[in-house]
């Protein structure tokens, strides 16, 4: 390696970690991929008699344990009975104890969607009027801490193993298959092998954790652990783990046999039985993914699953085929360096498998998001903005590549057209001559020894084109020394040539400005590839965007039901930012009557995914501007995350009142918003 290159290895390296690190850090707690629709009795809700059940109705079919659902009273005692069941489509209940106090009541749900991901949160309604409570944890730990951190990453080395193991091995069979040969292309495929293998174990342990109580001391508990096996994922990655016994032996033969094989027929015949076998070996990894994620729910699974399995064989036979190539580039040796030739061919299959992604990813973006204003609207819609970006700048990169490889190529091939010119003017011997200078592919290859360049910088050899009358050693003509004694430092004069003229072909081929820019550029588009993984790994953990926004619509619809059934109630939306880290979110102030006198006022924080957001404080004032009546302070009650609430908000006139609220997320970031409102 040299010096060059180090530096850049270890930019590439500190790049491969700060992405890693952004990834976990952006990891939200819990990455729900299905969404809490509706509820009876709804969120906020104060109701005249007590309910006989709870029902949570969601955006696709979800998993549930025995306690996924509880519903906590006002001292945070369970009153739910029994387990809760499906009723109807994707709504669940859970039944509740008869005689039911008054008071405010908590509802908790944690549950698993159908595309694997865990689902939790909470939200509160009241029985004749509201109440304080001790109930304060209400949102479960499932999905998030320190084990959805360690999912999340064990996440991202799985699919960067099965890219540089698929498309290793793909770039070796399809574009050069000396580099089965090659110790540093051996050890990249071998190491992707270790880390899909590892990573996929790693999810296995955490599953059951990250799906339930998000503890690491439960990563290794049994119990949880068989719990996992029956379920869609737990399949999924123990059919993993078989496929990859079977691509051990895909591997084992790759870089053993297959390099060991010298008959032309039997070695065309392994090639084909090898790329039979290693398709349907990647096909079979891509659908464990595919079986128990995205494409396994919604809509057009049949047709999704496939589509999954071709972008994710595109995604590995490009991008791995380029982390393949870069080794290649980097740590060839010098006797077998890349040819321009498998670096053109990689160019055509790089192609194909862009083509194949662009098709891919149309269809699964509009299966994702379903709607133009979701890529701006929706985390998942600006998560694949990001990646179409860096799609495009690998593509742009990747055109450089190809002009780097059209120049050496037509290089290669001017030497080529030079050698055979010079074919006729060779002594017929050829020992020594100008074919021996311009044999085997140019540049690199002039330094093979015998000619005036190996004689110029031989420090130890040969004087003459057939290297006996330089030898020091004054052997014979067969190159033995006469005195036995003299044999070793034959042997050794023999290793130190060898190590001179494979270090002149290494120095010429760095030297070479066509394979310094392709090696350049190749690099660039590594680190970019880096990035892109690191994106679509988010957004596999991200919920598509179509959920969030059917979600967020038959919130609203159910909120705008619930204002209309109250008589005079008014209900107030106001989105806020404070500025800081963590500070936007939504504030609902619900005010009962709204009218003159004594007023019933509940206030909701949620964050812009609708979660309850517990902020430290929350002020209320209204003003009567028209009047000059106010500011009136309004300092509500904390009942739960997220929500607060006041009795007896007193509005002395009638008239157009601004209502005011502030928000404070942290101890120097706070906003105030407002809207004006019709008290009659």
């Amino acid at each position: 390696m040299n010096r060059t290159t180090a530096p850049r290895l270890r930019t590439l390296l500190l790049l491969l970690l700060a992405v890693t690190g952004a990834l976990l850090a952006g990891a939200s707690p819990a990455s729900a991929h299905a969404a809490l629709t509706g509820s009876e009795p709804a969120q906020g809700v104060v109701a005249g008699t007590a309910p006989s059940q709870v029902s949570l109705t969601f955006s696709e079919t979800v998993a549930m344990g025995d306690d996924s659902v509880r519903v906590l009273d006002p001292q945070g005692k369970p009153v739910q009975t029994g387990s809760p069941a499906n009723v109807s489509g994707t709504t669940y209940a859970v039944k509740l104890k008869s005689g039911l106090a008054k008071g405010t009541y908590t509802v908790t749900y944690q549950v698993v969607s159908a595309d694997s991901h865990p689902v939790a949160g909470a939200f509160t309604f009241s029985v004749g009027a509201p109440s304080q409570t001790v109930v304060t944890g209400t949102a479960p730990a499932a999905g998030g801490g320190v084990v959805g951190g360690l999912y999340a990453f064990g996440r991202y080395v799985s699919y960067a193993g099965f890219i540089v193991l698929a498309g290793g091995a793909a770039f070796v069979l399809a574009c050069w298959r000396r580099g089965a040969g090659v110790r540093a292309v051996q050890r990249l495929v071998v190491g992707g092998w270790i880390a899909l293998t590892a990573a996929t174990l790693w999810l296995l342990l955490l599953r059951g954790s990250y799906t339930t109580t998000g503890k690491f001391a439960d990563v290794f508990d049994l119990d949880l652990l068989g719990q996992v096996l029956q379920t869609k994922t737990g399949a999924a990655l123990v059919s993993r783990l078989l496929l990859l016994a079977a691509a051990a032996l895909f591997v084992a033969v790759l870089f053993g046999t297959y390099t060991r094989r010298e008959d032309a027929a039997e070695k065309r015949d392994l090639t084909f039985g090898l790329a039979v076998g290693g398709v349907v070996v990647a096909a079979g990894l891509a659908t464990s993914w595919a079986m128990a994620e995205h494409a396994s729910t919604g809509l057009q699974p049949g047709l999704a699953m496939p589509v999954d399995v071709v972008h994710l064989l595109a995604v590995a036979a490009w991008l791995g085929g380029l982390a393949t190539l870069l080794t290649a580039l980097y740590r060839a040796p010098a006797e077998h360096p890349v040819e321009a030739a498998a670096v053109r061919r990689f160019s055509r299959l790089a192609f194909g498998s862009v083509l194949a992604l662009v098709a891919t990813g149309v269809y699964q973006s509009w299966r994702q998001l379903g709607s133009w204003s979701a890529f701006t609207e929706t985390r998942y819609g600006q998560l694949l903005l990001a990646k179409i970006a860096l799609v495009v700048v690998l593509v742009g990169i990747a055109g450089l590549s190809r002009r780097w490889t059209g120049r050496l190529t037509d290089r290669s091939a001017d030497a080529e057209r030079a050698r055979t010119d010079r074919v006729p003017a060779a002594t017929p011997t050829g020992g020594g001559g100008a074919e021996e200078n311009a044999g085997g592919g140019g540049l690199e290859e002039n330094a093979g020894g015998g000619g005036l360049e190996g004689k110029a910088d031989e420090p130890i050899g040969d004087g003459s084109a057939d290297g006996k009358a330089g030898d020091p050693t004054g052997g014979g003509a067969d190159g033995t020394a006469g005195d036995p004694g003299d044999a070793r430092r034959a042997a050794q004069l023999a290793r130190q040539r060898a190590a001179v003229d494979a270090a002149r072909r290494k120095r010429l081929r760095d030297a070479d400005e066509n394979r310094f820019g392709l090696r350049r550029s190749v690099l660039a588009e590594a680190g970019v590839a880096l990035v892109l993984l690191a994106v679509t790994t988010a957004l596999t953990q991200t919920e598509p965007g179509r959920t969030e926004q059917e979600a967020k619509a038959a919130t609203s619809s159910s909120a705008g039901s619930g204002t209309s059934a109250a008589s005079g109630a008014l209900t107030l939306d106001m989105p806020f930012d404070t500025g800081g880290t963590d500070g936007k979110g939504v504030v609902r102030v619900d005010l009962d009557p709204a009218r003159v006198g004594g007023n019933t006022m509940h206030v909701y924080v949620q964050r812009p995914n609708g979660r309850a957001f517990d902020v430290p404080e929350v002020k209320i004032s209204f003003t009567l501007e028209a009047q000059k009546i106010g500011p009136l302070p309004v300092n509500p009650d904390h009942i739960t995350t997220g929500h607060w609430s006041a009795n007896g908000v007193q509005l002395p006139v009638a008239g157009d009142w601004k209502i005011s609220v502030t928000v404070r997320t942290s101890d120097i970031d706070q906003a105030t918003v407002s809207k004006n409102a019709q008290i009659g």
